[in-house]
């Protein structure tokens, strides 16, 4: 990643707001180029859940990554963000809708990613959602890509629950946290349908974030 990229991408959006919280998201947050490391080589297509603005579908074409992409989100404004800068850009095969994940998921054959939203949805919705994401996985080379907070004893858990309080009376997020996973859920629901690998992804940030692949 070159260090001009984080401006650029915040570039694309309106609102100094957007823009400086997109570029700061880019340079410091370690989630973007781990993602690029899993899908780099991958021609399959991708379905983002919880895109959020689209940081990590304009992350992933500047870098070269080709494949068309969905991105979901229930946050109609974030949603919208997303579109005007796609706008901007001209990026292809890019698109972004409103769309809450609780509800079920569209037909999908490829990759799927699912990042920083499962903690605000109740246990069994979790399960649904996980289940759901593994079956639109491409069996021949796919992966879902899962980032979570990991419920535990550590301060760094502790943390993460306090960053989504505060982001949620911000009005940040639509919601606040309601139910954090444990690792164990992970390779209960999703060992049937591929190899699981759960790893700390932490960065430079405090809190108890943990990258989740299931590979087919």
């Amino acid at each position: 990643m070159t260090t001009a990229l984080p401006k650029k991408i915040g570039s694309l959006y309106r609102g100094r707001w957007d823009q400086h919280y997109v570029a700061t998201k880019v340079r410091t947050d370690p989630l973007y180029a781990r993602i690029h490391q899993e899908l780099a080589d991958s021609s399959l297509p991708l379905l983002d859940l919880g895109c959020g603005l689209g940081v990590l579908e304009f992350f992933l074409r500047e870098l070269g990554v080709a494949v068309p992409m969905l991105g979901l989100d229930y946050d109609e404004r974030k949603i919208e963000a997303a579109r005007l800068a796609a706008k901007k850009v001209g990026t292809t095969d890019v698109d972004f809708s409103v769309h809450d994940a609780r509800t079920g998921l569209p037909e999908h054959c490829g990759n799927v990613t699912i990042l920083d939203i499962l903690q605000f949805i109740a246990p069994e919705e979790q399960r649904t959602l996980l289940k759901l994401a593994a079956e639109r996985v491409a069996q021949q080379g796919g992966k879902l890509v899962i980032r979570s907070g990991l419920r535990d004893s550590s301060l760094r858990f502790k943390i993460t629950v306090f960053g989504d309080v505060v982001a949620k009376a911000t009005s940040w997020m639509r919601s606040g946290p309601v139910h954090y996973p444990v690792a164990e859920d992970f390779q209960e629901i999703l060992s049937p349908y591929g190899t699981v690998d759960i790893s700390p992804l932490w960065g430079g940030t405090p809190f108890n974030n943990h990258l989740i692949v299931m590979s087919r």
